[in-house]
């Protein structure tokens, strides 16, 4: 009888002592995970800091350029230049994008009627991106690109493809020739790749000093091109800071206007958008 208890006595210490061990367990998991996502959080803070003082930089840099530019803004100044260094384990790379190189979608959302050179270059962009006839509702002015998301028959897809090459600009903004890229440039009147490789070529050392010069260039000689809706300079522009320490990466994409009158930049909006090492780098 006294073996039977002592036997019952020991099964039960251990079946304490193994839940005892459990709850231990437990608490370590759960602390050691605590400490990782800590240790996460004060790395996405570093980042943070790092990409906010590199935007703080690049907007010395920007404003510095608007100073002493003349009346053109084009690829060939020092702000357009990628800028990428290495800081202990940590890697930096600052771009900045002229947000007029870009289709204004807003050209078509103003309620009103639109001109049919503008209605026609969106449908060379629609037709070069491979998507469908896509009419807009005109719903007023924008001021994310994200929120096309709101109109009929744009989907998480198409707006995907159509991000790169458009923004929500005023709508009087101009298409600046200067800084404009291939495909948005092939829009322009139907012009063929091979001239606008020809003429990318030509700009990156001699830019246009005006829209005349452009549409009267040598190689567009006798096509009649419109100068509707095209520019030499800008305002707008997009700073892209990109932080990259193991395999965290963190992002920082801030929107810039230069005042007409100050030449000063005011900041319109600054998203983080913390991303891992898979998807494409700005």
């Amino acid at each position: 009888m006294r073996a039977k208890q002592r036997g019952v006595a020991l099964i039960s210490v251990l079946l304490v002592m193994s839940l005892a061990l459990l709850i231990i367990g437990g608490v370590l998991r759960s602390h050691r995970l605590l400490l990782q996502s800590s240790a996460q959080q004060l790395q996405q803070m570093h980042l943070k800091q790092l990409a906010l003082a590199n935007e703080t930089w690049t907007l010395l840099r920007l404003q510095d350029a608007g100073q002493t530019s003349g009346t053109t803004v084009d690829l060939t100044q020092d702000w357009a230049t990628v800028r990428g260094y290495e800081i202990e384990d940590t890697h930096v790379r600052v771009a900045v994008e002229d947000l007029a190189g870009r289709f204004n979608v807003n050209a078509l959302l103003i309620q009103g009627q639109i001109d049919q050179v503008t209605l026609n270059r969106w449908h060379r962009l629609l037709e070069m991106l491979e998507l469908p006839a896509l009419p807009l509702e005109q719903v007023g002015a924008l001021r994310e690109v994200s929120q096309l998301r709101q109109l009929p028959g744009i989907d998480g897809e198409r707006l995907r493809r159509l991000e790169p090459w458009i923004a929500t600009l005023p709508k009087e903004a101009a298409l600046n020739i200067n800084t404009a890229p291939e495909i948005v440039l092939r829009s322009i009147d139907g012009l063929d790749a091979a001239t606008v490789t020809a003429l990318l070529r030509q700009r990156s050392t001699t830019p246009w000093p005006s829209v005349q010069a452009f549409t009267q260039d040598p190689m567009l000689e006798g096509l009649g091109l419109s100068s509707h809706g095209l520019g030499i300079d800008s305002r707008w522009y997009r700073i892209t800071v990109q932080v990259t320490q193991g395999q965290s990466r963190l992002r920082l994409a801030t929107d810039v206007e230069r005042d007409p009158k100050t030449r000063q930049l005011k900041i319109l909006q600054r998203r983080v958008l913390p991303s891992n090492t898979h998807e494409i780098s700005p």
